[in-house]
């Protein structure tokens, strides 16, 4: 559990999918079904200025009745954004998402966004970890442990 984040995003990869706050809600939504994610990173250049997730979308567009068309995503985005540093742990990154009831986590280092940790990346991660683990533990009981 003290594995850095920077283990997962190298694991996952630093592709990281953006938007500029401009884009309308509907040109978003596409742009996330076309990447199937549920998160979007929006940005002012090179600037985070906040989150656009399938959440903002019940809550803030279908909820509020508002035109998808219409409207633009910096209307509806989430602002604020949490963030986490590469050298933040596993166990780190499992509180905050439990702490603060988000799914998607911008990793940045020194200003600069390197990636996006989801919850479901710390999951995999953990299942393949103890998936690992236990085929170890096989192995050592059937008398092939390494050395």
């Amino acid at each position: 559990m003290n594995t850095p984040i920077s283990a997962l995003l190298e694991r996952k990869g630093a592709v990281v999918h953006c938007i500029p706050p401009t884009l309308s809600i509907y040109d978003a939504v596409a742009e996330m079904n076309r990447h199937r994610i549920g998160a979007i990173v929006v940005l002012d250049g090179t600037r985070l200025v906040g989150i656009f997730t399938e959440r903002d979308v019940l809550r803030r567009v279908v909820g509020a009745g508002i035109d998808p068309r219409g409207a633009l995503v910096a209307d509806v985005m989430s602002t604020g954004v949490i963030t986490i540093a590469t050298d933040a742990t596993i166990e780190q990154t499992m509180t905050i998402f439990t702490e603060k009831r988000c799914r998607h986590l911008p990793v940045v280092r020194d200003g600069q966004l390197l990636g996006v940790i989801s919850i479901g990346d710390v999951t995999r991660w953990m299942a393949d970890t103890h998936r690992a683990e236990a085929e170890h533990l096989r192995n050592y009981i059937a008398g092939g442990a390494s050395t």
